[in-house]
């Protein structure tokens, strides 16, 4: 463009496309440090820099990527734990999936997921278990089969687990 006579000054250059060795430009960083998120559902979001003392409970997925000192209860959707995330408190949802430090016993309807960087500290029941290699995870699994509904009553639904292993 500039000192080039052959292109016309109302069309911009074309860029050159990225070749061996020459990088595009990096995404921004947060998004970065985000997993994916299924764009077809709503995804609500806590962001680093957050502490919540308090119940959580609520009808859509949710991506926490801070501290919550609480239960957390999401009933039939699916819970992010982030990578800069700590929960210490249970947590209720139909798909759980932690990058971040969990101390608090976990309940799926679905799906329990612990990435390689993740950590939980509790006990675990679910139908499906996924612990990627170099996770930490101490605690007990219990797989279960039956397809009860997950509802958002965190007392009710902690009280069969109690049930269950006396």
């Amino acid at each position: 463009m500039w000192g080039n006579k052959e292109t016309d000054p109302g069309t911009p250059a074309a860029s050159p496309a990225p070749g061996p060795g020459i990088q595009s430009t990096p995404k921004n960083v947060i998004e970065a440090a985000r997993p994916l998120v299924t764009p077809a559902r709503p995804t609500a979001w806590l962001t680093a820099g957050l502490k919540v003392k308090g119940e959580i409970s609520g009808n859509e997925d949710l991506y926490i990527d801070c501290t919550v000192e609480g239960p957390i209860s999401l009933g039939g959707h699916r819970l992010t734990v982030g990578r800069t995330a700590e929960t210490t408190e249970q947590i209720v949802a139909r798909e759980i999936v932690v990058y971040g430090k969990v101390n608090g016993d976990l309940r799926a309807r679905d799906r329990i997921e612990i990435k390689k960087d993740g950590s939980v500290t509790g006990d675990l029941v679910t139908a499906r278990i996924i612990i990627e290699d170099g996770a930490y995870f101490k605690g007990h699994i219990e797989i279960d089969r039956s397809n009860t509904q997950v509802g958002t009553d965190l007392d009710s639904l902690f009280s069969r687990t109690i049930s269950k292993s006396d």
